[in-house]
């Protein structure tokens, strides 16, 4: 996959997607992560890639030339995407929409904000990363080239460790146990160490139906609630209460 970033420190999204498993799937060739310097695409002697909004106001608006002139002259895979509050909320299924693409672009605004003819025809879709604001598009891209690298076939060494991860299946993850079965007087709960695998799985799913249920309702909500099936999962492994 092909992922090129329009920024004006691309040092940083660099640093961040030389490390980890982001790291490795660059190394390894999945990944193919091209960076743009915005100010590689002015002509002033300050490479300047903003300027005072029309209109009066605080802050700068980043200009439009050297946005377009980058997507024009260094042949950018689609969808091009404009990172943004105002965009689309980015999720797990939107990860896994770009994933199952051959590439895409991300461009980082900065300042105030990106000048609107960027937004009006250069771009293909705007993606906001959560109902805040940054100083700028870098961090909203590291967040997706994670989400969505870590999708991709080969990225993990075990191909199965995404499937069971939280919102993949609209639910959060069920909990995780490791060694020592007892620490001080916390123990992992015993239907984990008896080895009946069948149980485990039951066990699991009902954990991850609870868990949505007490902390993300509205994502039970949008699979249209339960089914008899797991409300009687869940009544199989009902905590008794004293």
């Amino acid at each position: 996959m092909r992922i090129d970033v329009l920024t004006i420190f691309p040092q940083l999204v660099d640093s961040f997607a030389s490390e980890g498993l982001l790291g490795k799937t660059r190394t390894n060739g999945i990944v193919d992560l091209r960076l743009h310097d915005l100010r590689d695409e002015t002509d002033d002697p300050h490479r300047s890639v903003d300027d005072a909004p029309f209109g009066g106001g605080a802050g700068m608006v980043m200009t439009v030339d050297p946005i377009c002139r980058t997507l024009e002259n260094q042949g950018v895979p689609r969808p091009v995407i404009l990172l943004g509050p105002a965009g689309e909320k980015f999720d797990h299924s939107m990860a896994a929409e770009l994933a199952s693409m051959d590439g895409f672009t991300l461009i980082c605004g900065r300042y105030e904000g990106i000048d609107e003819r960027v937004r009006q025809n250069l771009v293909d879709r705007e993606v906001s990363v959560g109902d805040f604001i940054l100083n700028g598009g870098e961090v909203a891209a590291m967040v997706i080239l994670e989400a969505v690298t870590r999708l991709l076939r080969g990225a993990m060494g075990n191909e199965t460790s995404t499937e069971d991860e939280s919102f993949s299946d609209g639910l959060l993850e069920y909990p995780q146990y490791t060694r020592p079965a007892e620490y001080r007087d916390w123990a992992v709960p015993e239907v984990l160490r008896g080895g009946n695998h069948a149980r485990i799985g039951r066990w699991r799913r009902a954990q991850a139906l609870q868990r949505t249920l007490d902390r993300r309702p509205e994502l039970i909500e949008a699979r249209g609630g339960l089914t008899e099936s797991e409300s009687d999962l869940l009544a199989e492994f009902e905590e008794p209460t004293d």
